[in-house]
C-alpha cells in the first residue's frame, strides 16, 4: 500500500494531464489556479475587517479556512497524494460548517433546537466531525458530497431572494448564481467528459473551477452578511462596497459598517 505522502496515492485523477511541465508537479493548471484564493483570503479579511468586530470574531476563523483550502488544494493538484485529497476536502467542509453556523438565518433552524444559536452551532460541530471520519470510508464521492451541500445553500440564498426588496442584494444573488453555475459546470464537465476534452486538447476546466469558485465564495459572504444583518443585526445598516474601485463593472464585493441605523 502507497504511503499517503506519496505521489498520485489519491484515487481522484483530473483531467489534466500530469507532469506535462514538471517532474515535481501533477496537475500544473490546478496546483496554480489557486493563487486566487492566497489573493481573496488576505484581502477579504482586511475589507470586512469593521464588520467582523460587530458581527463575530469567529469570522476570522471562516476566512483563515478559505485561505487554507487554496493551500491545501494547491498541495493536493501538486502532489495527487491520499493525504493532499482529504487536507482539501476537510478544509472545505469545514469552511462550510463555519459559514453554515455563523450565518444561517435561524428561521431554517431544525424544529427542535427552536431558534438557539448555540445548540445549532454545537450540532454542526458534531455533524462535521462525523463527517470528516466518513469522509475516510468512501473518498471518492467526498467531492460530490461537498458539492450537494453547495446546492442547499443555493437553495437557501434563493429562499431569500425571494423575500428581499433589497435590490443590491438581489444583484449580487444573481452575479453570484451565474458564477457558481459557470464554476459548477466545469467542474462536473471535467469530472464526467473528460475524454472529450482531452480530444479536443482543453483539459483545463477544473483550474477554471478554482478561479471562478475563488470568486463565488466573497460573493456568497457578502449575500449572507447582508442576509444575515436583516435578522441578527436589524439596527444596523450594511454597505455593499466593490474593490478596488464602486464604479468598475466587477470587482470584489465587501460590507462595511453605515454610520446611521435603521428604524425599528
Amino acid at each position: 500500500m502507497p504511503s499517503v505522502f506519496a505521489y498520485q496515492s489519491s484515487e481522484v485523477d483530473w483531467c489534466e494531464p500530469n507532469f506535462q511541465y514538471s517532474q515535481l508537479v501533477a496537475e500544473f493548471y490546478n496546483t496554480f489556479s489557486n493563487v486566487t484564493f492566497f489573493i481573496f483570503g488576505p484581502l477579504m479579511t482586511f475589507l470586512m475587517r469593521p464588520y467582523i468586530q460587530q458581527r463575530s470574531r469567529y469570522l476570522y476563523v471562516l476566512f483563515v479556512l478559505f485561505t487554507v483550502t487554496g493551500l491545501f488544494s494547491m498541495y493536493f493538484h501538486m502532489t495527487l497524494s491520499f493525504l493532499g485529497q482529504m487536507l482539501d476536502e476537510i478544509a472545505i467542509l469545514w469552511l462550510l460548517a463555519s459559514g453554515y453556523s455563523i450565518w444561517l438565518p435561524r428561521c431554517y433552524f431544525p424544529a427542535f433546537l427552536g431558534q438557539n444559536r448555540s445548540r445549532y452551532s454545537s450540532l454542526i460541530i458534531i455533524i462535521s466531525l462525523v463527517s470528516t471520519f466518513l469522509s475516510f470510508l468512501r473518498p471518492t464521492i467526498n467531492a460530490y458530497a461537498l458539492n450537494a451541500i453547495g446546492l442547499h445553500i443555493i437553495y437557501i440564498v434563493v429562499q431569500e431572494y425571494k423575500k428581499t426588496k433589497n435590490k443590491e442584494l438581489q444583484h449580487l444573488i444573481e452575479v453570484s448564481t451565474v458564477i457558481w453555475a459557470l464554476a459548477f459546470t466545469s467542474w462536473i464537465s471535467d469530472r464526467l467528459l473528460c475524454s472529450f476534452w482531452q480530444w479536443i486538447n482543453f483539459s483545463y476546466l477544473h483550474s477554471i473551477w478554482h478561479v471562478l469558485i475563488s470568486f463565488t465564495f466573497p460573493y456568497g459572504m457578502v449575500i449572507l452578511a447582508l442576509v444575515d444583518s436583516e435578522y441578527e443585526m436589524p439596527n444596523k445598516t450594511l454597505k455593499v462596497r466593490y474593490w478596488p474601485r464602486d464604479t468598475w463593472p466587477m470587482g470584489l464585493p465587501y460590507v462595511e459598517m453605515g454610520d446611521d441605523h435603521k428604524s425599528c
